[in-house]
């Protein structure tokens, strides 16, 4: 297995963690900027009131984007072990 091989391996599976991460990413930092903007406009200064919402939000985030997530890991694991034999030599 040449550098570029390995070079080329890495930067697929950096794209898709980032890929697959960034939606829940994404929703997680909204739900948290919204409920922090609320916090400051109303004077609340509960620490753990963010907790339960990104929670639901995470959750509801999974069930409607889990069959891409999971289909875009499998897809890249079933590429990888197709081209195993080309990765021994």
């Amino acid at each position: 297995m040449t550098i570029d091989t390995v070079s080329d391996i890495t930067r697929n599976t950096l794209y898709v963690i980032i890929t697959t991460a960034a939606p829940l990413l994404l929703i997680s930092l909204v739900v948290g900027l919204t409920i922090s903007i609320f916090q400051t406009v109303t004077s609340i200064q509960e620490q753990t009131l963010t907790f339960v919402p990104k929670v639901i939000a995470i959750f509801i985030g999974l069930m409607v984007m889990g069959h891409w997530m999971m289909n875009n890991m499998v897809t890249f694991t079933e590429s990888l072990w197709s081209d195993f034999s080309l990765y021994i030599k």
